[in-house]
């Protein structure tokens, strides 16, 4: 077996998740020093970076109510960070889903803990969309992330029942209304009152908070969420 692994190593060499430079068995030194977590000051709603100590919210979540109770990131949406979530979301580097999860895990499985998460639920595409890309990304990070804090994924229960136009694509007011009823809540007996949301990418919160709202109107009580990366705050 350690021959086969060794030779696996020589035919496909680990590469950097951020850069993708050969041999790197785990992240390389120049992102390391380039690709920092996201620390305080931060939005106390959706965790994203504010410039000031005493402000508690960025401008989207002051502004606008959303349904979730909270959650966290990893990293600013921008430089390699981005680059490596591009290439897993639309070139098929499923091999990252472990890496971001481990990531997840290291960094808020206390947090986790403290929400007293029962279940993990990714963020769902439409069966369409699911089927053009060949996989779910939220979903190889929740099933990756479930094994490691040992917390059962739900991936049956919330279904995108609306096919809609890429949010990358809209403005900031059509995006609203562009996931207005695009999930719906299905098998509501195999859901838990507190659950955890799984998504790649946090931009304004739209996704995730008519998620939330779809959930919590099936009745769940409590959801939190964590993403990969996140958009700066102001």
């Amino acid at each position: 077996m350690n021959i086969v692994k060794k030779g696996l190593k020589i035919l496909y060499p680990p590469v950097c998740p951020f850069c993708e430079a050969a041999g790197a068995e785990t992240v390389c030194v120049k992102c390391a020093a380039e690709v920092n977590y996201i620390s305080e000051p931060r939005c106390k709603k959706c965790g994203k970076p504010v410039r000031l100590v005493q402000q508690e919210y960025c401008r989207d979540c002051r502004d606008s109510g959303k349904a979730f109770e909270c959650g966290r990131n990893l990293w600013v949406h921008r430089g390699v960070v981005s680059d490596s979530l591009y290439r897993f979301k639309y070139h098929d580097r499923r091999i990252n889903a472990q890496f971001y999860a481990s990531e997840l895990a290291y960094k808020y499985s206390d947090l986790i803990k403290q929400w007293q998460i029962g279940q993990i639920i990714p963020v769902p595409l439409h069966w369409r969309r699911k089927r053009q890309r060949g996989y779910n990304q939220a979903e190889l990070i929740a099933k990756q992330l479930g094994k490691l804090i040992d917390i059962p994924v739900n991936t049956g229960s919330l279904v995108r029942s609306r096919y809609t136009v890429p949010q990358k694509e809209l403005s900031m007011s059509e995006r609203k209304g562009n996931l207005k009823n695009a999930f719906q809540a299905v098998h509501t007996g195999q859901l838990c009152g507190r659950v955890l949301l799984i998504d790649d990418i946090y931009t304004t919160g739209n996704t995730l908070h008519e998620a939330a709202k779809c959930l919590k109107n099936a009745g769940v009580r409590k959801v939190h969420f964590l993403s990969i990366s996140i958009g700066q705050g102001i």
